[in-house]
């Protein structure tokens, strides 16, 4: 890994040593599960074998970097393309040097300090315009609501896989009817008061599998919060409804039409009347504009620079929004302090997240919860699985316990996990039709200091119809994976920092993956690579429209597009450049689908009111009940469709 670090590398240029860089990697990984940590390491070794083995280790520093080069950088051989994306292991490395354990430790740090980074605390505000940087605790969870080590209950009433988007829904609306509610979550309990700015340590630990789990073949990073609260932990807060005029594209595609033509009607009515509530608890509401001052605004005048010059219908149609988010703004207090760390927890409690919101209030009724426990297969009465007697779980990874419901059980693990306990627990028709809506960034350089990092990770976006294009920017250790390039390239992209804007594109991919041995097997299409070359070569062109001396897709070449291209140029490179999905780096932070309502139980795995097929008592209430791609961020449309399901309905009687 050293050695890989000093080829990647220019070391005179380094801040810190390569040794430093080899034990950040190492301290980063010590809490992700061993599984994933022994195939990460199998992968690196793999590395040196293809690279030569001892002749990359002692070669001259020309040699080992023509080896990544002709191997890693510019190969067209699959599996060394998948190889080829652990650089960014590296990069993580280098980029999420921490120095103790507090912001102030880090004052000199030397690898911020070289990108001009400058950390929340420590930022002049100016007060007519910004809030103080503050932490408040007053929303944290109280410790007597999660069930204590050693004390594991034999039964519950009700028993919720789950405590995100879905399943904390689920839980208050079903403890406020009376039940005796127990939630099971698979992750720890990290309240704003155990959530730092240490990049690498809070990745490591709330996301599933440190935010490198892939899809089967590798194409696809799944970004999954795996702690209490799930992924409204470790999201940006975006609350989009499938259908709803001036925020939605009207050449769109109809998702309920959809619905309803594969035989899973859902009436717009009530789903409308779900939304509306959800977004009354949460206290929805648009961004503040100063939040998105730097990014967002870049965006959102990029957009109409460019949409006024061009021809395309879609283009002057296209909505271009500041972000309606669940920050509960309205509240004493609680403003954002765009301090920029949405994505791995907010360390200034200011997020509205499950925690904040649907948990408080089922904890409030009587709900409790038990952390650090992971549901394998729900239990049947008999063999016939009509009626489910409780749940088999592991706590903190030890020996498989029990635990009975006496009425009944709520799946809402999150479309994979949900897939796999049911098909675990013998529904081998769970885990089809799986969608995903992917992401692609891409920064561009601009000839001015932006200091995208000093506001809202994510404040605007552009709904184009048949992909949308979100402002997007990540602190240091983050995006430094998310910005393409090899080699010096990298290092001095990641030295203009200051100066880079950046977006990236969201597209449906529509019902192509399932569950395979556990894992998710989804492969891209012709149809899901057009879709992304048009989007790719439109964000390039809208940054071009702004300004912007140079734009950076994220392609595995790590090629660079100039101003002054012609647009026929730009579509004319991206038709060259993705001929396959391993030429670029795709992720998708919404899973969907794999146990879709229907009315029919040869084609869904659940009914209309979300109880899995010919049983008395299990339901499904999280993104896997999609039946299609719903084609925007997902977390506000999971949290409708469960509302929908429980709320006033006492559905175990």
């Amino acid at each position: 890994m050293r050695t890989l670090t000093i080829t990647l590398f220019d070391e005179s240029r380094m801040v810190i040593s390569p040794d430093q860089v080899v034990e950040n990697i190492q301290r980063q990984f010590v809490p992700v599960n061993r599984a994933k940590t022994r195939e990460i390491g199998l992968s690196l070794y793999a590395i040196m074998i293809l690279l030569g083995g001892p002749f990359f280790l002692w070669g001259s520093h020309a040699f080992r970097r023509r080896r990544v080069e002709r191997r890693l950088q510019k190969t067209r051989i699959d599996l060394f393309q998948d190889i080829a994306r652990l650089r960014g292991i590296i990069y993580a490395g280098y980029y999420g040097h921490w120095q103790g354990a507090s912001e102030d430790d880090n004052v000199g740090n030397p690898v911020l300090d070289s990108l001009g980074y400058t950390l929340p605390g420590h930022r002049v505000r100016d007060e007519s315009d910004d809030l103080p940087v503050e932490e408040r605790t007053d929303k944290d969870l109280p410790g007597h609501v999660f069930v204590p080590e050693g004390a594991l209950p034999d039964t519950a009433e009700v028993i919720v896989i789950g405590s995100g988007a879905g399943g904390a829904v689920a839980a208050a609306n079903l403890a406020r009817q009376g039940y005796e509610v127990l939630i099971i979550e698979a992750g720890s309990h990290y309240p704003s008061s155990r959530i730092s700015l240490e990049e690498s340590r809070m990745t490591a630990r709330l996301f599933k599998d440190g935010a490198v789990q892939t899809s089967r073949n590798r194409d696809i990073v799944v970004f999954q919060g795996q702690v209490v609260g799930g992924s409204t932990v470790i999201n940006n807060g975006i609350c989009l409804r499938v259908k709803q005029a001036g925020m939605i594209h009207e050449e769109a595609s109809d998702v309920l039409a959809n619905w309803a033509a594969l035989g899973a009607p859902v009436p717009e009515s009530e789903l409308t009347s779900a939304y509306a509530d959800v977004e009354g608890t949460l206290g929805v509401a648009p961004l503040d504009t100063r939040m998105g001052r730097h990014n967002g605004h870049h965006l959102l005048g990029a957009w109409h620079s460019y949409a006024a010059a061009s021809s395309n219908p879609l283009d002057s149609a296209a909505p271009a929004m500041w972000f309606k988010k669940n920050w509960r703004s309205d509240a004493p207090g609680n403003k954002c302090v765009s301090c920029g760390y949405c994505n791995t927890g907010c360390p200034y409690g200011r997020k509205n997240a499950m925690p904040e919101s649907y948990l408080t209030i089922a904890t409030g009724h009587g709900a409790r919860i038990l952390a650090d426990a992971s549901v394998s297969r729900i239990l049947w009465q008999d063999h016939h699985r009509a009626r489910a007697t409780g749940v088999e779980l592991s706590v903190n990874g030890g020996r498989k316990q029990t635990i009975h419901a006496t009425k009944g059980v709520v799946v809402a693990a999150g479309a994979i996990a949900s897939s796999n306990i049911l098909r675990e627990s013998g529904l081998k028709h769970s885990g089809h039709g799986m969608s995903l809506n992917i992401a692609c960034p891409v920064p561009a350089l601009m000839p001015y200091n932006v200091r995208a990092w000093d506001e809202d990770q994510m404040a605007t976006y552009v709904d184009r119809a048949d992909f949308l294009i979100e402002s997007h920017f990540q602190p240091p250790m983050s995006m430094a994976t998310l910005v393409p390039g090899w080699f010096e390239d990298h290092f001095d992209r990641m030295l203009n920092y200051n100066k880079l804007a950046s977006a990236g594109v969201l597209f449906p991919a529509d019902r192509l993956g399932r569950i395979k041995r556990g894992k998710l097997r989804f492969e891209l299409g012709d149809a899901e690579l057009d879709v992304l070359r048009s989007a790719l070569a439109t964000l390039t062109k809208v940054h071009f429209a702004n300004g912007a001396l140079e734009v950076y897709p994220a392609l595995l070449v790590g090629q660079t597009l100039h101003a002054g291209m012609r647009d026929a140029d730009i579509d004319d490179f991206y038709a060259r450049a993705i001929v396959e999905p391993d030429d670029v780096v795709l992720s998708s932070s919404h899973p969907q689908g794999g146990n879709a309502i229907n009315a029919d139980p040869d084609k869904g795995v659940i009914d209309l009111d979300h109880r899995v097929h010919g049983t008395d008592n299990v339901y499904v209430c999280d993104a896997s009940v999609f039946p299609s791609c719903i084609r925007v961020n997902a977390q506000l449309t999971t949290m409708a469709m469960s509302h929908r399901a429980t709320h006033g309905k006492a559905i175990f009687g």
